[in-house]
């Protein structure tokens, strides 16, 4: 039975850190491309951020480009979600997600399997 869990979340200020985390089980984790995806109250839920699993090639919504950092640890299965310079149109709950795919993920479709999420709040 595959997992996703993620943690870290939390509300912080305009301009703080965050560090999520999402530990994955019962797959093999380096096999798997993983994304982060976010989503607010009304709106559907978007690509973040996404590492491939073969040359962890990285790829960025322009939202969050130079402000976030997607990175892996196969040894933990575990990939995190540095988030710098957090602003109030951060405000999301934000999942893991796991693919069966080379490339960075580009969008929900391309995910198997998905964590139950953690919510992230911004005030300014």
């Amino acid at each position: 039975q595959v997992q996703l869990t993620e943690s870290g979340g939390g509300s912080v200020q305009a301009g703080d850190s965050l560090r999520l985390a999402c530990a994955a089980s019962g797959l093999t984790f380096n096999r798997y491309s993983m994304g982060w995806f976010r989503q607010a109250p009304g709106k559907e839920r978007a690509i973040v951020t996404g590492i491939s699993w073969h040359n962890d090639e990285t790829s960025y919504s322009n939202s969050v480009k130079g402000r976030f950092t997607i990175s892996r640890d196969n040894a933990k299965s575990t990939v995190y979600l540095q988030m710098n310079s957090l602003k109030p149109e951060d405000t999301a709950a934000y999942y893991c997600a796991a693919g069966l795919l080379e490339r960075p993920p580009a969008g929900p479709n391309d995910m198997l399997y998905w964590g139950q999420g953690t919510q992230v709040t911004v005030s300014s």
